[in-house]
């Protein structure tokens, strides 16, 4: 689907036309290969791609991506959508995998103060439990998709909207950022010793010399090379890239549940002591006049502010409804309460974990020049030791199996932002507030744009804060907590005004209110504490990405504004005289028009075409795209809506030519490349008439600058370079906007 200021060459499905002419196409022949379906009138619905199939270049794609899909099988709506297990695992592994850094991150910012950590995982807890509960109204009220920038921009208006989906997508990208670096984090320490012996070895070969040095980071490099394999992964489609890493998230739950599990029954019998000492010590606090009550809350607060990276990814579920499997509200619901769930148990029970057996941080002074175990590998070991396997083969496979499943569930929350990030901005790109061509999607029905830029933005914020887990953290949470706090008020704000006509808007209206309340807070303290520490980053990249999505809106505004005198004088052209129903001769010369949804842009390039041929043409056929893209691929029955309303548009054109005294006649493809889909109609349209000449219209500009080029997709100059190759002559028409 594209819209009114993109080429002529596509079709523009945004809304029905303005009556359902029929179209009159002509059989279509030529090279269909077994992909493609052909009804009888004409409708041509291929997956398009270059026509050399067993080019080198579509086979390496093929071998990455997959092979394209075909969209006339229903069952591909269920491939591209998850059941809750599902979704927990692409979605809840993010908010889950947020405990291997959340809690220690917390619990190290009591500064001493453990016997806090009680009531740090009591809040964490309700934190959790509130913030979920808030989201799964929010699905309730937003079936469609309830993400951050939907509920900002229908309950408190597009500027707040456009806020919660920049800090949305700078947030998905620290989502995949954050995770590759813990996971190298957890998983380097243990394999660093063998990573660099290989390294060592693979140098010894002059073929692998160009291979970093082993005194180089190659943390960063593993972690590197983990987003490009995600990229790749993801290229391939939602439903692929989830099922490959299910075995990985048993895992983590298996093993963190014995940990977690064990940790409460090996020390059951000393609870009573604990809770006296934690009595105790909160009492002596009280009475400290150099300390006192309010320095304890402060400090409290830090802490849980500090670890608010644990509720990051609990909004997935909300941004990602269109992934889910019908019935959707009801998978959805089901998906946030096991990510709730099992959030609340890790991550609360691995602070109360540290408390009963005494976990210290790492001294970084100590181990310089070392990597840094983690907190859950400290918790790991001692507790192994605890039980008697510490030191043992048994005991170092259980560490292994232990942090392999906490850096390999890291990699698949960095799958979130690879989910909901593109998802982001194809809605942002369908309110003109991104370029168009972000809402595209690939053969293989993933928003391969959006996939492009998430991956490299994460590369780019490894690279700038080497791959550091506490900066990034710091980073992260700020935009987390905005887009919470905006969702929060606005469900406030439609609560309060439906008080009177629901009979529970004060339960509701109090529950957002509290989260709200709790949300700002969180913000406002990790604000203030890491400004200086990398929070400046995020507020800065934040606002810069406002001001381009606001700068992105006005162009397209213009130049809808512009494009509307051409619409209201050519769109309404008509002609009184009768039509012209004979077949078009394919031994005539022949204008095939490529044309989109019916409008000035079209009967423009109509009349300059015939114009152009001094009536050397003696027929008329028109072309057409209809691309699915994010906006309109909402399920099998979306596919039949489209190509209605292409044959729709393309009626009117044949009417239109027909009664100047052409005959014409139509084609369409139905695809998700217009490019490739158009050249593939083409080639096809020249086989039956040999002495055709393609033209197609593009907007031109008084002034023609780059970043014109970036809003538009281009699609006609693309098409004209494929067909020149081909041999085939076609012919862009200029069409001046002011």
């Amino acid at each position: 689907m594209t819209t009114p200021d993109d080429s002529a060459a596509n079709s523009s499905t945004k809304r029905p036309p303005a009556h359902d002419a029929p179209a009159q196409p002509a059989e279509a022949t030529g090279p269909i290969t077994p992909d493609d379906i052909t009804d009888e009138s004409g409708v041509v619905t291929s997956l398009g791609g270059p026509t050399d199939e067993h080019s080198l270049q579509k086979r390496v794609k093929t071998f990455l991506v997959g092979k394209p899909r075909n969209l006339r099988d229903e069952s591909v709506f269920h491939s591209v959508t998850l059941v809750a297990f599902l979704a927990w695992v692409g979605l809840g592994a993010d908010g889950l995998s947020s405990s291997c850094y959340g809690p220690s991150e917390a619990y190290q910012n009591l500064k001493g103060h453990t016997y806090l950590a009680v009531f740090l995982s009591l809040a964490t807890i309700l934190t959790v439990f509130v913030i979920s509960t808030c989201y799964s109204h929010i699905i309730e009220e937003f079936p469609s998709g309830g993400g951050g920038y939907l509920v900002a921009s229908k309950l408190l208006g597009r500027g707040a909207g456009v806020v919660s989906g920049s800090a949305l997508l700078v947030d998905y990208v620290l989502t995949i950022t954050v995770s590759i670096a813990a996971a190298g984090d957890a998983l380097y320490g243990l394999s660093e010793a063998y990573i660099l012996d290989g390294v060592r070895f693979l140098h010894q070969y002059p073929i692998f010399s160009w291979l970093p040095e082993p005194r180089d980071n190659w943390k960063l490099f593993c972690e590197l090379a983990a987003i490009v394999l995600l990229i790749v992964l993801n290229l391939r489609g939602v439903r692929e890239s989830v099922t490959a890493l299910v075995p990985v998230f048993l895992l983590f739950l298996t093993t963190h549940l014995l940990l977690i599990g064990g940790s409460f029954v090996l020390h059951i019998s000393g609870v009573g002591e604990v809770a006296q000492e934690v009595t105790g010590e909160v009492r002596k606090s009280l009475e400290n006049p150099e300390f006192g009550m309010w320095a304890m809350l402060a400090l409290l607060l830090r802490a849980y502010s500090m670890g608010a990276g644990t509720y990051t990814g609990i909004e997935a579920v909300s941004n990602s409804m269109p992934v889910m499997r019908e019935p959707r509200v009801a998978t959805a619901k089901k998906t946030m309460i096991y990510m709730a769930c099992s959030l609340a148990f890790t991550a609360g029970g691995l602070m109360l974990a540290y408390l009963l057996l005494h976990i210290s941080p790492p001294d970084a002074e100590a181990e310089a020049g070392k990597a840094l175990k983690t907190m859950n590998q400290l918790l790991t070991e001692k507790f192994l030791g605890d039980v008697g396997l510490g030191g043992g083969a048994v005991g170092g496979m259980l560490i292994w199996l232990t942090m392999i499943s906490e850096g390999a569930l890291l990699f698949v929350a960095a799958q979130a932002g690879f989910i909901d990030g593109p998802r982001v901005l194809a809605n942002m790109a369908h309110d003109s507030f991104m370029p168009h061509w972000f809402a595209n999607l690939s053969e293989r029905l993933a928003t391969h744009n959006g996939i492009l830029l998430m991956g490299l933005s994460a590369i780019a914020a490894l690279l700038y804060t080497g791959g550091d887990v506490t900066k990034l953290v710091i980073m992260y949470s700020i935009n987390v907590f905005l887009t919470f706090s905006l969702s929060m008020i606005g469900m406030c704000r439609h609560w309060w005004q439906a008080r009177g006509r629901n009979p529970i808007w004060r339960r509701r209206f109090g529950l957002f209110a509290f989260g709200a309340a709790m949300c700002l807070s969180i913000l406002a303290v990790t604000v203030v504490e890491k400004f200086h520490d990398g929070g400046y980053v995020t507020l800065l990249v934040t606002g810069i990405l406002v001001a381009m999505c606001f700068g992105t809106h006005r162009y397209y505004r213009g130049v809808v504004v512009r494009l509307k005198l051409l619409n209201e004088t050519l769109g309404q052209v008509t002609a009184s005289g009768a039509p012209n129903l004979a077949e078009p001769n394919p031994d005539r010369p022949t204008a095939a028009i490529l044309v989109g949804g019916y409008g000035g842009l079209g009967v423009h390039t109509l009349l300059n075409a015939v114009r152009f041929g001094h009536g050397n043409y003696a027929n008329v056929v028109f072309l057409s795209a209809g691309i699915v893209d994010s906006g309109n691929f909402k399920g099998a029955g979306a596919v039949d809506d489209l190509q209605r309303h292409t044959e729709a548009a393309l009626g009117q054109y044949v009417d239109l030519a027909q009664r100047l005294g052409l005959p014409a006649s139509s084609y369409m493809v139905i695809g998700t490349d217009a490019v490739d889909e158009l050249e593939h109609l083409c080639l096809t349209i020249a086989k039956q008439f040999p002495k055709v000449v393609f033209f197609a219209g593009q907007l031109v500009f008084h002034r023609d600058t780059w970043f014109q080029r970036l809003f538009h997709n281009q699609t006609a100059f693309s098409l004209q370079r494929r067909l020149q190759w081909d041999g085939i002559p076609m012919v862009i028409l200029p069409t001046r906007v002011r």
